[in-house]
């Protein structure tokens, strides 16, 4: 009989990778079982997406209320209030002061590509700053903003114009915020007059990059340059958002605020919805029909969405962030105390990573950092790497995950790394 991996390969597109072989048959909260019944502990979330982990039952009840109302009527053309409320409850929620104003999308992308037209009709500018290592999606626009050339940019030919990346302040990897924000001041001065450019977009936490967390007063100097040239801020929130740092929005950690903010993964507990809120005057810039999309808002994602930030509040998920985050990186440091590979454990909240290089060397292991997996996925538990040198183990685990679980994923980790050294 052929093998779904057989018949995987035959029908789809060798370009969609896959990081595992498991195929999902159902999931609880933060375990997966597979076709064959077998059961893995999930530190994925769909990529941050279940943060409140899989099928939480308050999120299965809403979109199971709405199934039973209406699926899809497109928002433009006859709307209905869920959408309406959840604007209202972001434009609350994402930091800022003032009138605010949401449009939702479907995907990452989507948001991110939005927020640069929003930006670029408002000012009337076209350039955009980003910075290496970031990562903002695989269309055109979303991978031109991307400071990753493998996988996402490799053979896709020119890049869009009008986008200048700078290097993102990495102490680990010798470069200071100081050393970010001197080569900001030599773009203005060598490529592109500030008053060209439309907006800066930056991670909090860079995802794809490697989990780097913007250090401690980098980002109120991007605000105050901003300010400086009239440039637009955006925060692209799409990973780092709804309590995955310990906060409902990376960006609180930095005490300033965007002046637009991209949104998608967590906020749909699963089902596809993005959005982008911003400051009032900047979302009400573009003329009616400019922004949306067909499935922009679907009624489904958003009856999830409104559960998702029911549970968030109501199961004090930001707090337990932190908490997790914290057992993780103690457990982390002890297993450093016995394997040289391990060069630095970061991330807040419980959006956590570690980075392996060859022992005794300032070379990144992406070997290593692949074996770890490989052993962890042999020990029944799902992990990932990220990073521009691939060196890096991310931990994304739902926020949601039992104690006991969360406890054999920890064993697990550890088993996996010292059998990677062996």
């Amino acid at each position: 009989m052929t093998s779904l991996t057989d018949r995987k390969n035959a029908a789809i597109s060798r370009g969609v990778g896959m990081t595992t072989q498991i195929y999902a048959e159902r999931a609880e909260n933060a375990e997966i079982w597979d076709k064959d019944g077998s059961r893995y502990i999930d530190f994925a979330a769909g990529i941050a997406v279940v943060n409140t982990g899989h099928r939480h039952p308050r999120v299965i009840e809403a979109v199971r209320a709405q199934l039973d109302r209406f699926t899809h009527t497109c928002h433009q053309v006859v709307p209905y209030e869920n959408y309406v409320a959840l604007a209202e409850r972001l434009n609350r929620l994402v930091p800022g002061a003032g009138p605010k104003k949401t449009a939702f999308y479907t995907t990452g992308a989507e948001a991110v590509e939005n927020a640069v037209k929003i930006a670029r009709h408002r000012t009337g500018r076209a350039g955009i700053v980003a910075f290496a290592g970031g990562f903002h999606g695989r269309t055109f626009l979303g991978m031109s903003l991307t400071g990753k050339v493998q996988p996402y940019k490799a053979g896709f030919g020119p890049m869009m114009n009008d986008i200048w990346h700078l290097p993102f302040p990495n102490e680990l990897h010798g470069v200071s915020a100081e050393d970010a924000l001197a080569a900001l001041d030599r773009l203005f001065k060598a490529d592109i007059d500030p008053s060209r450019v439309a907006a800066i977009i930056i991670e909090p936490v860079q995802g794809e990059g490697g989990f780097y967390e913007a250090p401690a007063g980098f980002i109120p100097r991007l605000r105050q340059i901003c300010d400086q040239y009239s440039i637009l801020l955006i925060a692209d929130e799409v990973q780092t958002g709804f309590a995955r740092t310990g906060k409902l929005f990376a960006m609180e950690h930095h005490g300033v605020a965007a002046d637009l903010t991209c949104m998608a993964k967590g906020l749909g507990g699963g089902l596809p919805i993005s959005a982008v809120t911003g400051r009032a005057d900047v979302m009400d810039s573009p003329a009616p029909g400019g922004l949306g999309g067909t499935y922009a808002g679907n009624p489904l994602a958003v009856a999830a969405a409104h559960a998702v930030l029911d549970v968030i509040a109501d199961e004090g998920l930001c707090e337990r962030a932190t908490r997790l985050g914290q057992r993780l990186k103690q457990r982390l440091a002890g297993i450093a105390e016995t394997v040289p590979e391990i060069v630095d454990i970061r991330g807040p909240g419980f959006m956590n990573a570690v980075e392996f290089n060859a022992a005794g060397t300032d070379k990144p292991s992406p070997d290593f950092a692949n074996r770890v997996r490989e052993e962890a996925l042999a020990r029944k538990l799902i992990l990932l790497t990220c990073g521009v040198h691939g060196n890096v183990i991310r931990f994304l685990a739902p926020l949601t995950i039992q104690d006991a679980v969360f406890d054999e994923a920890l064993d697990i980790i550890e088993a996996s790394i010292q059998a990677a050294r062996g």
